[in-house]
């Protein structure tokens, strides 16, 4: 009796180290300028059916690219739905945007699937969501499907300003999230930090440059909210952006990070949550920019110096539009 309760036990703990508690969807992984393929992130916990959206470049290009490899295959149609599968998930299963900053490469997809989406918050900090009432959702740029902003307002999405630095219940879910502003280029970025119910995190970054570059603490602050979590293992994972090669001067980044930049700003977090405390943490590398050159591709070059200057012990993370990526 007591090996076989020994053995049971032995089971609930490997499955335990082996379960997960955040599942992603990669709609997108690119920067800059291959439309199609744009930073976009699908989220849920482990228990939700549902998902919300990190950064909008690339919907239902995105959700195409990941049905074909099989990202919704358990999913199952409702009975008497209208929709395909792409149009299901679109409709039913994502409860909300999480816009980091209002740069056309991180919204395009929601402002060209407006119009056949469902009514659904879109969630960013103050200037995030007057942004894109005032460039895009305006009559001019597109129709207003916002419940804000100038001429006859659709409400078919509703603006929800985040506070910096308080958690907000995110609507059909049971996650939590938290909005921290970002530097970039002179502008304002977000880093969201979504937690379930069993108290662990997984973190988004909006485009950012490092604290040296920005002159600024921002990303320090946001490694200071995550500190804790590092410490305690509850510190799930990460994506993050590294749109050029250390071959890129400061003064060409615009708000972006190389390889040495993120590994230097890693070093931050490893300081204030303690020595071997990232160890096997899961970091998804994003955003890296789309080269015309005739020269090698910088997403290998970036893998290279990121392995060359690990020392935390790491894992890195290049997902390709369509993967699913549990934490």
């Amino acid at each position: 009796m007591f090996k076989n309760n020994m053995a049971l036990l032995a089971a609930c703990l490997s499955f335990s180290a082996n379960s997960t508690s955040f599942d992603t969807v990669t709609l997108g992984s690119k920067g800059g300028i291959q439309d199609g393929n744009l930073t976009a992130f699908l989220i849920k916990g482990e228990n939700d059916k549902n998902y919300v959206m990190l950064d909008a470049g690339s919907v239902v290009n995105g959700l195409i690219a990941a049905e074909q490899k099989g990202a919704f295959a358990d999913l199952r149609l409702p009975e008497g739905s209208p929709y395909t599968r792409v149009g299901h998930v679109l409709n039913d299963r994502i409860k909300g945007y999480f816009i980091s900053h209002a740069h056309l490469d991180h919204v395009a997809g929601m402002i060209i699937s407006s119009p056949d989406d469902s009514k659904k918050p879109i969630y960013g900090l103050e200037a995030t969501n007057q942004a894109l009432m005032d460039n895009y959702f305006n009559w001019s740029a597109w129709p207003n499907f916002g419940n804000e902003g100038n001429g006859y307002k659709l409400n078919k999405y509703d603006y929800v300003d985040l506070m910096p630095s308080q958690w907000l219940a995110v609507d059909g879910t049971s996650l939590q999230v938290m909005a921290l502003p970002l530097a970039h280029s002179g502008g304002q970025s977000t880093a969201f930090v979504l937690k379930n119910p069993a108290g662990e995190v997984f973190a988004y970054f909006g485009d950012t440059g490092p604290d040296e570059v920005e002159k600024s603490t921002a990303m320090r602050k946001v490694w200071s909210t995550l500190a804790p979590f590092a410490k305690q293992g509850k510190l799930k994972g990460m994506v993050i952006e590294v749109s050029y090669t250390n071959e890129t001067p400061d003064k060409s980044l615009f708000g972006h990070l190389t390889p040495n930049w993120l590994l230097k700003e890693l070093a931050v977090l490893e300081q204030l949550s303690g020595k071997g405390s990232l160890e096997t943490l899961d970091v998804v590398v994003s955003h890296i920019k789309y080269s015309l050159k005739n020269s090698e591709d910088p997403k290998v070059v970036i893998q290279r110096q990121l392995a060359e200057g690990n020392k935390f012990g790491v894992n890195f993370i290049f997902p390709e539009q369509g993967d699913s990526l549990q934490f």
